[in-house]
C-alpha cells in the first residue's frame, strides 16, 4: 500500500535503506518530545479542583471553539442590595418602578412592606400610632426582639403604623414623588400579623406605615416638640416677603429654610387639604362644627393674627435647609367650595417640574403608574377605578390652583437636585 500511494504522488518508491533511516530519525525525534499537555505547568493536573472562578461554570454551549473560556458565573446579589429597575415580584412592591422613585425610595417602601416587626414602642400623645422596628425580610433572625431598638432606628431601619384612616398618606407620598418634591417620607399600605402588635394591630385592616427619619431635629420644649423652631404666622408671612430674612441673616426663627421650601410646602399642602402646618387655627375657611380646631377652641384665635403658630415645620439634622413633609393625611372629601387659600398666602412663585406636572394634564395617569406599585393599597380601593374619584379631586384642585397662579402672575423657580 505504500509502494502505491508513492506512486499516486509520482515519486519513486524509496529504498529499504532510506526507509530504515526514516524510522530512526522518526524514533529519535519523538524521545526528545516535552512531556505531555496534561502535565503542564500552565494548566492544573485533570485530577486537580477547579479554582473557585470556574466551579460551577456552565458547560460550554454548542458552537464555541475547543479552548474558549465559559464567562464567569454572574455575581450574586447580596440579600440587601436594592435590584434594579426591572420587574419585582417582592411582597406589597410590585410592578416596574417609574423613574421618580429613587432606589432608595425602594428600598424603604420593600422594608415597610415585607419587613418583619421585631420591636414596637408608643409615641407619646399618638394614641393608635406605633413605632416598630423591622428586619428584611430574609433576616434569619425573624420575628424576635432585638436587644437595641434604638439604634435599629438610628440605623434607617423602624416604621410608624398609623390608623386605617390615615391611609391617605401613602397616596400623598406618591404625589409628592410624581411632582418632583421629593419632602414626604417612604409610605405604603400594609397588614400585620407579628405576635407583638395588638390585635386592633393585626385583625386584618390595613394600615399605613412610614419609614421612620432617624435625625429629625425636635425643640427641646415638651409643649412644642412637633417642630425643629418655633415659627409664628405673622413672622412666617414676613419671611415670605423679598426683603424678608434670607439665608445670610441668620437672626429669625427656621432662617436655614429659603422661602423655595415654603412653596413647595404650601403647593403639597393646597392639593391634598392639609391644614395642621400652616393653618391649623381654620383661618382660611369656615369649619364644620365637629372640625378639631373648632372643638379645641382654637378657631377662635383666628382674631388674633399674633396668636397663631405653624406647626410640623420640620427639618433633619443632616439638612436643615430642607423641610420634612409629615402627617400627609389631609382631606380628600374636603368641598371645593371650602378650599383654603389661605395655604397659599405669601406664595411668590413654585417649583417650575411640579408646576409643569400640574399642567402636562397626564397627573391621574402618573399617579396610578406609582400607586400600582403598592399592590395591598392598590387592591383595597378597587383598583385604577376605585382610585379614580380621589385622583380627580386632586387633579380638579390642580387645576384650580394653576388658575390661581395664572390670576396672581405668580413665577415659577428652577427646582434643586434631589
Amino acid at each position: 500500500m505504500a509502494q502505491r500511494l508513492w506512486r499516486r504522488m509520482g515519486l519513486k518508491p524509496p529504498a529499504p535503506a532510506a526507509l530504515g533511516v526514516l524510522l530512526a530519525l522518526a524514533l529519535l525525534a519523538l524521545a526528545r518530545l516535552p512531556p505531555s499537555l496534561d502535565h503542564s505547568p500552565h494548566l492544573p493536573p485533570a485530577s486537580s479542583p477547579l479554582s473557585p472562578q470556574w466551579e460551577g461554570a456552565a458547560p460550554l454551549s454548542r458552537g464555541r471553539a475547543c479552548c474558549e473560556r465559559p464567562p464567569p458565573p454572574p455575581a450574586r446579589l447580596r440579600r440587601d442590595q436594592p435590584p434594579g429597575r426591572g420587574r419585582r415580584q417582592q411582597r406589597g412592591v410590585v410592578g416596574h418602578a417609574p423613574l421618580w422613585l429613587s432606589d432608595d425610595d425602594l428600598q424603604k417602601m420593600r422594608l415597610l412592606a415585607g419587613g418583619w416587626v421585631v420591636s414596637k414602642a408608643r409615641i407619646p400623645a399618638h394614641g393608635q400610632v406605633l413605632r416598630v422596628g423591622l428586619r428584611a425580610a430574609g433576616d434569619t433572625k425573624g420575628d424576635t426582639s432585638p436587644a437595641d431598638p434604638e439604634r435599629d432606628c438610628q440605623d434607617g431601619q423602624c416604621g410608624l403604623i398609623k390608623r386605617p384612616s390615615d391611609l391617605y398618606e401613602v397616596l400623598a407620598f406618591h404625589l409628592d414623588r410624581v411632582l418632583g418634591l421629593n419632602r414626604s417620607l417612604p409610605a405604603v399600605a400594609r397588614r400585620f400579623t407579628s405576635h407583638l402588635l395588638p390585635y386592633s394591630y393585626t385583625n386584618g385592616s390595613l394600615r399605613p406605615i412610614i419609614w421612620w427619619v432617624p435625625d429629625l431635629q425636635h425643640l427641646e420644649d415638651a409643649n412644642n416638640d412637633q417642630n425643629s423652631c418655633a415659627l409664628g404666622w405673622l413672622q412666617y408671612q414676613e419671611m415670605l416677603k423679598p426683603h424678608g430674612p434670607t439665608l445670610a441673616t441668620g437672626n429669625a426663627p427656621c432662617s436655614s429654610i429659603p422661602r423655595s421650601e415654603w412653596s413647595r410646602l404650601a403647593l403639597f399642602d393646597f392639593l391634598l387639604q392639609v391644614h395642621d402646618r400652616l393653618d391649623r387655627y381654620c383661618c382660611g375657611f369656615q369649619p364644620d362644627p365637629s372640625e378639631p380646631c373648632v372643638e379645641e377652641r382654637l378657631h377662635e384665635k383666628c382674631r388674633n393674627p399674633a396668636e397663631l403658630v405653624l406647626v410640623h415645620i420640620l427639618v433633619r439634622r443632616s439638612a436643615p435647609s430642607r423641610l420634612v413633609f409629615i402627617d400627609n393625611a389631609g382631606r380628600p372629601h374636603h368641598p371645593e367650595e371650602k378650599l383654603n387659600f389661605r395655604l397659599l398666602q405669601g406664595i411668590g412663585s413654585f417649583p417650575a417640574a411640579a408646576v409643569a406636572t400640574l399642567r402636562s394634564g397626564r397627573l391621574q395617569s402618573l399617579l396610578l403608574e406609582s400607586l400600582r406599585l403598592d399592590r395591598e393599597l392598590w387592591e383595597s380601593q378597587g383598583g385604577a377605578e376605585g382610585l379614580r374619584p380621589l385622583l380627580r379631586t386632586i387633579d380638579r384642585r390642580a387645576r384650580i390652583l394653576l388658575q390661581y397662579i395664572q390670576e396672581h402672575n405668580l413665577t415659577v423657580f428652577a427646582d434643586s437636585p434631589r
